[in-house]
C-alpha cells in the first residue's frame, strides 16, 4: 500500500466529466475515466475513490474542478461531501491560470484527456499557491446576485430600444431624457404611447399622472399637436406599451431582488463593508461575492490585482511609460468599486480629501478616481483584515507611518553593489536620471569651465557682434578631451567661422 500525494484533474463537460489522477512525479496513476453527471455516475466516481484509498492508505488526494459557468456545480458538491468521507481536498480552479499553465509547458493540442491532465498538472506545480478551503457560504446569494444581474441588463435593454422608439413616435419628449427616461415618461407612454394620442389628451387627464402639473400638460400636448414623429399608427403604439410595461415589470423584480438579497444576506462581512461611507449593502454584497474570503489574499497589492485597478508601468532601459490602470483583474467587481467610489467622493470625507489633493496635483479627473478607487480597496481590505468597522482615524495614523519613505529605494536595492557611475557609457537621458537619484543637479551648459574638456574661443567679427550670444551657441558642446567627434568639431568650426 502506498503513501503520498496524488492529484486529481476534473475537466467537466455539460452533462460529463473527464478524470486522471497523476502522482508528486506526474505519472499517471489512473488513466482518464469518463463519467455522466448522473446519480449513477456520482455513485461510479464515489466507488472508483473508495477503491483508491483502499490502494493508496493515509495517502491525500487534492481535486481541481475547472470553472465553467456552473456546469462543475454539482461535481464540486459532490467532492465536498466526499471530503467527509475521504482523505480528499477540492479546490475550483479559473480556467485562465489552467490555460496559461498549458501554454507554458508548451503542449500544443487540446483534448478533454489534454485538459484532465493540464488541471492535476497545474494543482501539482502550483500546490503552495491554490486555495482549498472555499468557502460556499455565498453560493445561493451569487445565484440571486447573477439572476438580478440578468434582470438589469434586460432592462437596460429595453430602456434604450424605448429610447429609440420615443424619438420616431415622440420626439418632443427626447429632452426630457438625457439621463434615461423618468418615471413620469413611463407613465406617460403607458397611456399617450404616440404623439398622435398625446395630442387628443385632456389636460386635466394628462395632469393625474405623477410629477405632471397643469402648466406642464398643456405644454406637452400642445407640442404632441406640432410634432412631427412618423410613427403614428396603432402598431407602433402597442409596441411601446408592451416595451414600458415590460420595464415597469423588470424593475419591480429588480427592487423585489435586492430587497430579498439584503434581508437575507446575514454575513458580518456585509455589515463591516457597509459601515464605510459610500458603500451600501447591494454594493456591499457584490463586493464580498467577489472576494468570498479576505484570507485567499495574502495582502492588499494581490486584492488590488484581483480587482484590476493596481497601477501598472513599463520601463526598459532609458524609456518609461506613464502609469495607468492594468484594468486586467474582474470586471465585475472594479464596476462596483467604481460606483461605490463616485457615490464617497459625495459624502466620504477621506476619499474627497484625496481627490481634492489629486486634482490640485493637476492630475485628470477619472485618474484622480482611479486613485480613490485603489483607497477604497484598501479600506476594504483593512476593515475586512481587522473584522473592525471603519475610523478615519485609524486611517489618518496609518497613512502618516508611510509619508516619509526612501526614495528610489528599488534602484538602492539594485545598486547594492556599485553606486551609479558617471562615467560610464549612458546615454543623455540616464545621466540626467542618475544626476537627479544622486541629488545633485546637471550644470548649466553654457558654464565656461568644463572639467576635463576645452571651450574654443569665440572670433568676434562684424556679424557677429554680441560676443556672449555666439558664446553661448559654442558652450552647447562639451566636448572630452580625447573623445572629440569629427561632425562635433566640424559643427564648432562652422561656427567659429560664421
Amino acid at each position: 500500500m502506498s503513501k503520498g500525494e496524488f492529484f486529481m484533474g476534473c475537466d467537466v463537460s455539460k452533462g460529463y466529466s473527464d478524470f486522471v489522477v497523476l502522482d508528486d512525479k506526474e505519472n499517471v496513476i489512473e488513466k482518464t475515466l469518463q463519467i455522466d453527471d448522473t446519480f449513477e455516475g456520482h455513485s461510479t466516481l464515489s466507488r472508483f475513490l473508495s477503491a483508491f484509498f483502499k490502494t493508496h492508505e493515509q495517502s491525500i488526494l487534492y481535486v481541481g474542478v475547472e470553472s465553467t459557468g456552473g456546469y462543475e456545480n454539482n461535481w464540486f458538491g459532490l467532492m465536498l461531501r466526499l471530503s467527509e468521507v475521504f482523505n480528499l481536498k477540492v479546490t475550483r480552479l479559473n480556467p485562465l491560470c489552467v490555460k496559461k499553465h498549458h501554454e507554458a509547458a508548451m503542449r500544443r493540442n487540446v483534448t478533454d484527456d489534454i485538459s484532465a491532465y493540464n488541471i492535476a498538472s497545474y494543482l501539482m506545480a502550483y500546490r503552495s499557491k491554490v486555495n482549498y478551503e472555499q468557502d460556499i457560504a455565498f453560493s445561493s446569494t451569487r445565484k440571486q446576485w447573477k439572476f438580478t444581474r440578468l434582470l438589469i441588463k434586460q432592462k437596460t435593454q429595453l430602456s434604450n430600444q424605448l429610447g429609440f422608439l420615443l424619438y420616431q413616435s415622440q420626439p418632443d419628449l427626447v429632452r426630457y431624457c438625457k439621463n434615461g427616461a423618468p418615471q413620469w415618461i413611463i407613465g406617460l407612454l403607458s397611456k399617450y404611447p404616440t404623439a398622435h394620442d398625446l395630442s387628443r389628451a385632456k389636460t386635466s387627464t394628462v395632469a393625474t399622472i405623477p410629477y405632471i402639473s397643469i402648466e406642464k400638460a398643456k405644454q406637452l400636448i400642445t407640442d404632441a399637436k406640432c410634432s412631427v414623429a412618423s410613427s403614428v399608427d396603432e402598431t407602433d403604439g402597442f409596441v411601446i406599451k408592451e416595451t414600458v410595461r415590460q420595464i415597469e415589470s423588470l424593475t419591480i423584480a429588480i427592487e423585489s431582488q435586492k430587497t430579498h438579497m439584503e434581508k437575507n444576506c446575514a454575513m458580518p462581512e456585509v455589515n463591516l463593508l457597509s459601515s464605510v461611507k459610500g458603500i451600501g449593502k447591494y454594493s456591499a454584497i457584490g463586493l464580498m461575492i467577489n472576494i468570498v474570503s479576505i484570507k485567499r489574499f495574502s495582502d492588499v497589492k494581490k486584492l488590488s490585482s484581483y480587482f484590476g485597478v493596481h497601477p501598472v508601468y513599463r520601463q526598459s532601459g532609458d524609456d518609461t511609460w506613464g502609469y495607468r490602470m492594468s484594468k486586467q483583474g474582474r470586471s465585475e467587481p472594479r464596476a462596483i468599486l467604481y460606483m461605490a467610489t463616485l457615490s464617497a467622493l459625495t459624502c466620504n470625507p477621506v476619499i474627497k480629501k484625496l481627490y481634492k489633493s489629486c486634482l490640485a496635483n493637476k492630475m485628470e479627473r477619472l485618474v484622480a478616481v482611479g486613485v480613490c478607487m485603489h483607497k477604497m480597496l484598501r479600506i476594504v481590505y483593512g476593515i475586512l483584515r481587522t473584522d473592525k468597522e471603519f475610523d478615519s482615524q485609524i486611517d489618518d495614523k496609518n497613512a502618516k507611518k508611510f509619508e516619509k519613505k526612501a526614495e528610489n529605494k528599488h534602484q538602492e536595492r539594485k545598486r547594492r553593489l556599485q553606486q551609479p557611475d558617471q562615467k560610464a557609457p549612458i546615454s543623455r537621458r540616464q545621466t540626467k536620471t542618475r544626476e537627479k537619484q544622486k541629488g545633485g543637479h546637471l550644470e548649466p551648459q553654457n558654464k565656461n569651465i568644463i572639467k576635463n574638456g576645452v571651450i574654443p574661443s569665440l572670433p568676434f567679427n562684424k556679424y557677429n557682434k554680441n560676443h556672449k550670444s555666439g558664446e553661448k551657441k559654442i558652450t552647447e558642446k562639451l566636448v572630452h578631451i580625447g573623445g572629440i567627434l569629427v561632425s562635433e568639431i566640424a559643427e564648432l568650426e562652422e561656427i567659429c567661422n560664421a
